[in-house]
This record gives C-alpha cells, structure tokens and sequence, in this order.
C-alpha cells in the first residue's frame, strides 16, 4: 500500500530531532582537538560552512544582467581551400588522370563553411575580444548583439600563439564589460562563463576555478583551468570573476568526445589585453626571447642540484650567441625569477620573458653550484609570425572592394623574394581573382603610390575609383595588373 509522502513527515522529524539531540550530548562531552592543535586552514573552512549552512550560494542574475548585454555572438563565413583539380585523386594509371590533371580548373572552390563562436565588448566605440580559431580564415565576420541587432565585423588582428583576435564594428554607446585581474585569482573561486555553445546565445554557465597557468603545449599562455560547462560556440566568450570582471576568455575544453567533460580552459584576459593593446597599436605581438631550452625540475634533478624542493625551470640547452649566451647563462643553471617573479614550473617561464619589451634588461635570479645568483640579460626578440598577427580579409572595407586577403612579409621573407614589397596575397575572390592576380604575389604599389603597410594599402584602395591598377611581383618579375570594380 501506498502511503503519501506528506504523512511520513511527523515521524521523520521525530526521528531527526531525537538523533540531533544524541550527536548533540555526545559531542559536548567530547574533547575539542582544535582547543590544542588549531588548523591554519580552520577559518576559511569555518566561513565556508557559515556560507553554506545560512544558504548564501552564489546568485549570478545581476551579473548577467549587469554585463550580459556586453556578450556577443560571432558567426563566420569560412572559404575552404581551393581543391585543385589537376589532381583529382585519382590513380596514376587511370585513363582520366592526365586529362582532369592537365584540363582541370586549379581555382575551383568548395562551397563556403559557417562557423559560430562568441565574444564580448572591451569599449564603447567596438572593439570586441574573442578567439583567434574563431575568425581564422573568415571572409565574412558578423556580431549579432543580446538585441538581436547585427554589425558586419572587420578583423583588427589575429595572434595564434595566445588565440586571441580583434574585431571592430562600426558602432557607439555600446555596453562593455570590465576587465579585471586574474593575479588574484585562486583554485575554487567560483567563476561564470557566457556565451553561444551550439548557437544557444547568451547561455550562462557556472563552476570554480580548478588550476592556474595551466601549460597546454601552447608555451605563451598560461591558461585558467576550470570544471565551467563549455561547449562549441563558447571559443571567445567571457569568464566573469564574482565581482562582475572578465579574467579570462574561454578557449578550449579536454574532451573525448567534442563536448564538455568537466574540463575547460581559458586565456588569461591580461594576456589578451597585451595582445590586442599591440595588435591595435602596431598591427603586430612583440615577444620577448632569450635564446634556451629549458626542462622541469622533478625531485631527483632538485636533489642532485641541491635544490631544496623541486622549483624552477632547468636550462638544458643555451642558443649560442643569444641573450642568454652572452648574458652568461650556462646548462645546468636553474631559472628561479625574473624581474623578482618567482618561477615555479618551467611552463611559467616562457609567457613572463615573452611578456619583457624586447631591448629591455631583465634580471634573472638562478641556482647555480648550491646557491643563488643574479644575471642581468638584454631580451631579444621572438621572431615575428605576420601569417597569424594581422591580415587583410575579403570582408574589408578595402580588400572586400578587391577580394583580396593579404598579410604583411617578415624581413627574412623579403630577403628571400628579393622584394622591395612590404605585403604579400595570400587568398584571391572577386574581382582581383578574375583579373589574374595569385596567391603569393607581393603587392609593391596601388595606383603608383608605394605601399608598406596594411593602413597604407587600406587608404590607398579606398582611395581608388572604379579601376585600381596593382603594381605586383611575380617570381623575379614586376608588372601591372588592373582590376575592375563596381564600386
């Protein structure tokens, strides 16, 4: 027989009142251990309980009320690579492999792929941060806001190294987010994660921090690891601290399956900021560099350097001839600081000398022959990737008018092409594919004014009326070649 739930409460209560009552007596006869041995750990622990007996769990509503607005979605029209049909796949000894090889179109293209990720808004005029792997490779960018309003996005700038890009939309009196100070940040601190996971915008979700400056192959960022449900379409949102400020950008998750397993990661957002502070600024990261390969320091390499404790990160190798070579850093040392920053992995290593201007001094505290020492060392440069910190796209106000996508050259790639051209195509549509231009030809002038930059180019397309006349090089040749536009 079936009895109704509510009829057993009278007898539960009495049940608990009497058993709270015995546990009651028995504990106040007991000795207290804390009276004699008190735990460090015991007030925080204490407040814990405090919190969670009086039911104060954390309430996120005004947060995202507060600066959900801020948080955007970005979708994506992706160009796949051009499938070249000279090479159609098939066997070499198949009667239609030289025809499709010598008669088949090279430009042919897939049909374009859509992406979607999210983002959110740094400042009021639109800058927007979000992932690098969201936008790579994008001929069209559009932000769709909490209002449902849409803003086709321009790329500022991407970084791969850290997967930080920038975008820009042309608006004003836009919400914003503050940013805040992940330094601060600590294991178990709760933090809140908006975003887009399978195209649902503006989903919040919520969890605690699980590690810091989480080493993930990527060596330039120390990434924030959290147990925050995130899925595909989260890649560029925001990670919110309980005072309301972004201290992360959510990036990437560990999962066996393509969704979240209960582990996820995100940029630290003073990373991003330096980046996109640069990439604004300059249109190009500037990285630190000291010339080694460094290895972790386990307990049996502590003990045999003497170490008190595993810490550090071991120098194995030193670049010869590199700010470290000539600073007098020697295998074997152990990096313990630099500029007083203590270094307790060797994964810390990389993204603090990456964050040092490069030209500047940094002194370095290290263990060598059983005890401390100081070195002072001038910091180079990381070598610079153009391909992944800025670039021209088709959805450009200059290089859409084109169809062109372009980047700028490094200097060991000029010296290589033996060009006096500063910009290199990298993906032809449109009207500049039509007229001839290729993939790799380096762009030298637009209407007979030289062009060394990407603002430079920009103007100079803007510039131009219906017919814009590109002096390229192609191979040791230069020639003019005209493209014709509608507009």
């Amino acid at each position: 027989m079936n009895t109704p739930l509510c009829r057993l409460w009278p007898a539960v209560l009495l049940v608990l009142l009497v058993s709270c009552a015995e546990r009651t007596e028995t504990a106040g006869d007991a000795e207290t251990p804390a009276a004699s041995a008190p735990d460090a750990a015991a007030p925080a622990v204490a407040a814990s309980r405090e919190t969670m007996a009086a039911g104060a769990l954390p309430n996120f509503s005004g947060l995202v009320d507060a600066y959900g607005p801020a948080v955007v979605n970005v979708s994506t029209v992706v160009r796949q690579r051009p499938v070249d049909r000279r090479e159609p796949g098939l066997p070499p000894e198949d009667p239609f492999y030289e025809f499709f090889r010598r008669f088949g179109d090279p430009r042919a293209q897939l049909p374009p792929t859509r992406g979607e990720g999210s983002g959110f808004i740094i400042s009021a005029d639109g800058y927007i941060l979000t992932n690098a792997h969201v936008v790579e490779d994008a001929r069209e960018v559009t932000v769709r806001m909490t209002d449902r309003r849409e803003h086709h996005a321009k790329v500022v700038g991407i970084d791969a190294r850290t997967d930080v890009a920038v975008l820009k939309i042309d608006a004003t009196k836009l919400p914003i987010v503050r940013i805040g100070d992940p330094q601060g940040l600590k294991a178990g601190d709760w933090v809140v994660a908006i975003g887009s996971p399978f195209g649902f915008e503006n989903s919040v979700t919520a969890g605690i921090v699980s590690a810091i400056a989480r080493s993930l192959g990527d060596t330039y960022t120390p990434f924030i690891q959290t147990d925050v449900a995130v899925n595909p379409g989260n890649s560029g949102g925001p990670l919110f601290n309980l005072q309301g400020e972004v201290i992360g950008i959510n990036s990437q998750i560990y999962s066996r399956t393509g969704g979240y397993q209960g582990v996820s990661f995100a940029i630290p957002i003073d990373v991003a900021m330096n980046v996109k502070n640069q990439l604004v600024a300059t249109g190009r990261v500037q990285r630190g560099r000291i010339g080694v390969v460094i290895q972790e320091v386990n307990q049996a390499l502590a003990d045999s350097f003497k170490l008190a404790r595993p810490r550090g990160a071991l120098v194995s190798q030193v670049e010869n001839g590199g700010p470290a070579d000539d600073a007098g850093l020697k295998p074997g040392d152990v990096i313990l600081a630099v500029d007083g920053r203590d270094i307790e992995r060797s994964s810390e290593l990389p993204p603090v000398v990456a964050a040092v201007k490069p030209g500047k001094e940094a002194t370095l505290t290290i263990w060598r022959d059983k005890s401390e020492r100081r070195l002072r060392v001038k910091v180079g440069e990381l070598e610079y990737e153009p391909a992944v910190a800025q670039r021209g796209t088709p959805n450009d106000p200059a290089t859409g008018k084109l169809g062109l996508a372009v980047r700028p050259l490094s200097g060991e790639e000029r010296e290589r092409l033996e060009t006096a051209g500063r910009l290199v195509v990298e993906e032809v549509d449109g009207p500049a594919a039509i007229a001839g231009v290729q993939p790799g030809d380096v762009i030298i002038a637009v209407n007979g004014a030289r062009v060394g930059s990407m603002g430079e180019f920009r103007t100079a397309v803007s510039a131009a009326g219906k017919s814009v006349a590109l002096l390229i090089q192609r191979d040791d040749a230069q020639i003019f070649i005209p493209v014709r536009v509608d507009s």
